[in-house]
């Protein structure tokens, strides 16, 4: 029964752009071949021998005495054949490998990215590993690590995207273009009157990313939107009765005289954390409790 060597496994960084197009990239390894001089053997036929010093078991025994009537076992590499529990003499050893039995070749290989895969997927070439005598070479797998995007975020076959409008453009409508992933504008328009909430969802449909091994098909676009108000004092105050005129009718509050006016400012958060900061320290150099001794 032959027995199959490890597997060598690279990751491969990957844009967004790769995925929804599809794309191939060359990777270049250096892999274990068996020498072609002496087909594995490391010498010339017949000069491969049972390492005489460790009896082909591939490692040496040492017995240490730890103690009065106490020893200790260690059991460590052979030190001639390195493991490899044979011996060639230097004069017959193969002059390609030096009698090592493999060599080292530099291997090309193409990984094409299908359209829609996803991010930790693997790609296997098999046989490509590294390549030993008496074993069958395991295989090459490729993982792709699929990199951030500075637009979209990848939801299963959908893509997110965040967009800011403006107050009037969420209240009356608004135009903006998307450049996609294969570099085409998508005009993305809203109806006058509907209005466009802070962390409204909207979908386009067909604009996500292609599914895989069904490219034809592709998941959605989904649009997160937030909205930009206008800076304080944009308004003169003459105006503000004709603009609420114009607006859904505010929340009415029963007043009662046990009530408390208040008025609203500005946080002003820096000068919140000086003062605690300072409260605290001052706090921490107060006496702790228990006898305090005077000194002279």
């Amino acid at each position: 029964m032959i027995h199959t060597g490890k597997d060598v496994v690279h990751q491969l960084a990957v844009s967004l752009e790769d995925i929804y197009n599809g794309a191939t990239r060359k990777l270049a390894l250096k892999k274990n071949v068996i020498c072609d001089k002496c087909d594995g053997c490391g010498g010339k036929k017949g000069s491969v021998e049972k390492c005489p010093n460790c009896k082909g078991r591939g490692i040496e025994i040492h017995i240490q005495q730890i103690g009065l009537g106490m020893v200790q076992q260690i059991q460590t590499m052979c030190s001639e054949c390195h493991g490899q529990c044979e011996h060639i003499d230097p004069k017959d050893r193969c002059k390609n490998c030096n009698g090592r039995k493999i060599m080292k070749e530099r291997k090309i290989l193409e990984v094409h990215i299908d359209k829609g895969m996803q991010d930790g997927q693997k790609i296997t070439f098999r046989g490509e590993g590294d390549q030993e005598p008496g074993l069958d070479p395991g295989d090459v797998v490729i993982v792709l690590d699929q990199k951030d995007h500075d637009l979209f975020r990848r939801h299963g076959n959908n893509l997110i995207m965040k967009m800011e409008i403006l107050l009037v453009e969420a209240l009356c409508g608004f135009k903006r273009t998307v450049i996609t992933l294969d570099k085409r504008t998508l005009l993305i328009t809203s109806k006058p009157g509907d209005v466009m909430r802070v962390g409204n969802f909207k979908s386009v449909l067909n604009e996500g990313l292609p599914i895989y091994r069904d490219p034809f098909e592709k998941g959605q676009l989904m649009i997160q939107f937030s909205v930009k108000f206008p800076p304080y004092g944009w308004i003169p105050a003459q105006n503000l009765t004709e603009l609420e005129d114009l607006l859904p009718p505010r929340q009415k509050v029963a007043i009662t005289a046990d009530m408390e006016q208040v008025e609203l400012t500005e946080c002003l958060l820096e000068e919140q954390r000086k003062a605690y900061c300072g409260e605290a320290y001052k706090e921490d150099q107060k006496p702790r409790g228990g006898v305090q001794c005077q000194t002279s």
